[in-house]
Order: structure tokens, then C-alpha cells, then sequence
């Protein structure tokens, strides 16, 4: 297929690169172009604009940075919903929100364009190895036409349900993110300003209930003093904003998650934001 995709950041750059060794003929778009010459050495074409990329393609992906971001690139002038040939399909795989979805789609389908929300999980690591967590909300027929190409990149892909069923599905994840990284960088501070060999309490206790993909995929990188970023701090604060706001509309309070916010917070606010999310570890330090 024609394949385009929008974003190639630290996710977005092993993604599209699955889609090239599936033999998917490729064209690409980053804010920073620079970003893009790995792919585009191994053959995928460089466009100006998201529109571009949208004329060009039969199927369009897109993981962004922030809800505004998104709105630009499909709802605004020259966009990908104007310029995108009817029978295109569009999945976006940011973690935006659930309403901005809902416009989105409306807008697709007068235009005749297939449209997925498609948010992922699993960090660098799963998007290098094509074993992300997909959610995916969307018509039935959209969603089927989507499938072949989600599996190159993803390992658990579900179907949430209607248009902004992914992305609520994909907040809902933040949530039991935001509470494990608190306990996880809350602990091994605790467990090392006590006396205790930080190495060994990982090791034991990753093995026991309290283990968890983020204690044995960011514990390790907490203790080397590795905070680059899998996920920017910057993105999970939106993330969670996002939650907040979403799950106020069913009449939610998440107390805990926004204590996890304001800790994140902090961490922006002393300018760490372009830290991964387990550069949380710091503010214990």
C-alpha cells in the first residue's frame, strides 16, 4: 500500500519503520525533517506538509505531539481531512482526547475518509520491538481494514468500541501509569535512603506483587541515572491533564492521579520535561 505517516519522533520513527520492511511504499512528515532521514534513506519520501502526505497515501498514520497538534494537522486549512482523496483511511495513534476524536471522524466522514483513534502503549522499547498495545476505537469496517498494518507494530490490539472509545481506553492507561511510576520511584528512593541495596530490592521485589512492566523496565534505568526519554514528561503531564478533564465528564474525582500531576509537575517546573517519565525519580533524589 501507499502508507503515510505523520510524526517521527521516538515512537513514531520505529513504527513507520515496520511498515517499510513490511513493503509498504512510504512517505513521511516531521516538524523537524532531520528526524525523518532514517527512513528516508532507506527509500520513504520526505513531504512538505501533512497535507501532502495525505494526497499521497491510501492509508494515513499519525502519532503527534499535543491535542492542538492534532486538530491542526486534520481539521486545519491545507490539512489532512482537506487534502486526503475520499477512500483514504486515517488512523491517529496520539494520545489526544476523546472529544477531539468524535470532531475529527464527523469531519472524515463527510468527506467520505475511513477514520480510526488508535493510541498506544509500551514506550520505546515496544515500539521498537512491534509489541505495543493498541486501542482502537472506530466503525467495524474501518477498524478491520486498519488491523493488518496495527499488528506490524503492535501485539495486543482491542477494539474498544465507537469513535473516542481508544483514546478513553488510552487515558485510562495513563491513570494506572501515573499511580505505578509514584509507587515505583517512591519506593526505590525509600528503599535506597534506608540503607538497602537498591539492585537487590528491585530484583527481589519485581518478582513479587509489586512487580509490574514499569518496575522492571524503568527501575533498571532509574538506577544507571538513564532519564532519556521512552516518553517525554511533557507528554505524560498532557496525558494526564486529559484524564482529569475526561474523567470529570462521568463525574469522576481521581484523587490520585492528580497528586501523581502535581509531582510531575514539580518535575517540569525545575525543567525536566524533555526527561522520560521515569525522570520522576529525581525529585527524591
Amino acid at each position: 500500500m501507499k502508507v503515510g505517516f505523520i510524526g517521527i519522533g521516538v515512537m513514531g520513527l520505529s513504527m513507520a519503520g515496520h511498515l517499510m520492511d513490511a513493503g509498504h511504499d512510504l512517505c513521511v512528515y516531521n516538524r523537524t525533517a532531520k528526524k525523518c532521514e532514517p527512513l528516508t534513506a532507506r527509500g520513504a519520501r520526505l513531504m512538505d506538509g501533512p497535507g501532502d502526505v495525505a494526497f499521497e497515501s491510501d492509508v494515513v498514520f499519525s502519532i503527534i505531539g499535543f491535542p492542538k497538534d492534532v486538530e491542526e494537522t486534520y481539521l486545519g486549512p491545507g490539512g489532512v481531512i482537506e487534502r486526503a482523496r475520499p477512500g483514504t483511511l486515517l488512523v491517529d495513534m496520539t494520545t489526544s482526547s476523546p472529544a477531539l476524536a468524535k470532531r475529527i471522524y464527523d469531519a472524515a466522514k463527510a468527506r467520505g475518509l475511513g477514520v480510526c483513534d488508535a493510541p498506544v502503549t509500551g514506550g520505546d522499547r515496544g515500539a521498537r520491538e512491534a509489541a505495543l498495545s493498541i486501542m482502537v476505537g472506530g466503525d467495524d469496517a474501518d477498524v478491520e481494514r486498519a488491523m493488518p498494518l496495527l499488528r506490524l507494530m503492535g501485539r495486543k490490539i482491542v477494539h474498544f468500541g465507537p469513535p473516542g472509545s481508544g483514546q478513553v481506553a488510552k487515558l485510562a492507561n495513563q491513570v494506572v501509569i501515573a499511580g505505578t511510576m509514584l509507587g515505583v520511584c517512591e519506593g526505590l528512593s525509600f528503599a535506597e535512603k534506608a540503607g538497602l541495596d537498591p539492585r537487590k530490592f528491585l530484583e527481589c521485589v519485581e518478582a513479587g506483587s509489586a512487580g509490574s512492566w514499569s518496575l522492571s523496565n524503568y527501575g533498571p534505568r532509574i538506577l544507571d541515572g538513564d532519564f532519556a526519554p521512552g516518553f517525554f514528561v511533557k507528554h505524560f503531564i498532557k496525558d494526564m491533564k486529559l484524564a482529569v478533564e475526561s474523567s470529570g465528564e462521568v463525574g469522576m474525582n481521581l484523587e490520585g492521579l492528580r497528586v501523581a500531576l502535581s509531582q510531575y509537575e514539580k518535575l517540569a517546573e525545575r525543567g525536566w520535561e524533555e526527561d522520560g517519565t521515569q525522570g520522576l525519580f529525581k525529585l527524591y533524589e
